[in-house]
């Protein structure tokens, strides 16, 4: 990660565009392995299809909640531009990422849906890879914006699920993907 300063994170988070890019490919590489690498599926047809549709449809209303409440408060939603203000309420108020958890959320009801194994472990990398190159990155932009009001969200709010935790860095040793 680089220094803050003129392409550091209190300027913006990442020079790519990473959770669209992530999670679109792994919808591909999910539907292209499941035609070159067919799996068995265990789930009954109709459990899978329900769970699916219940998962793809909480996965698109969180990301349409999230991205309102982002509009409301007119600030970017693009991951890869500079945040104009911390949001803190709607579906922030119950995690730090809400699009991404979303995401997550669409990524695996539609691998229920469409019976497909790969899509299942595409959409666990995906989460995993969005987490390390975009989630922690966005955190130390706006840790460098919002210092202490950044840092008491944090304590209150977890990153995606679960309980609260303090603060990581993203990984020094890691690629530079800002």
């Amino acid at each position: 990660m680089s220094a803050p300063g003129p392409e550091g994170p209190a300027e913006r988070p990442n020079r790519w565009p990473w959770p669209p890019l992530i999670f679109g490919g792994a919808f591909l590489v999910g539907i292209g392995l499941k035609g070159l690498v067919p799996l068995g599926w265990p789930v009954p047809a109709a459990a899978g299809q329900s769970a699916g549709w219940v998962l793809l449809f909480a996965g698109l209303a969180l990301d349409i909640w999230a991205m309102a409440s982002l509009h409301r408060a007119r600030t970017t939603i693009l991951p890869h531009r500079p945040a104009g203000r911390l949001v803190t309420d709607g579906p922030f108020a119950f995690t730090r990422n809400p699009i991404y958890l979303g995401n997550t959320l669409a990524l695996l009801g539609l691998g229920l849906m469409l019976e497909n194994p790969w899509l299942l472990a595409a959409a666990v990398i995906a989460a995993i890879a969005t987490d390390h190159l975009a989630a922690r990155r966005e955190e130390a932009h706006l840790a460098a914006r919002f210092g202490a009001e950044f840092a008491a969200y944090a304590q209150q709010v977890p990153r995606w699920v679960g309980r609260a935790r303090p603060l990581t860095p993203p990984p020094a040793d890691g690629p530079d993907c800002s």
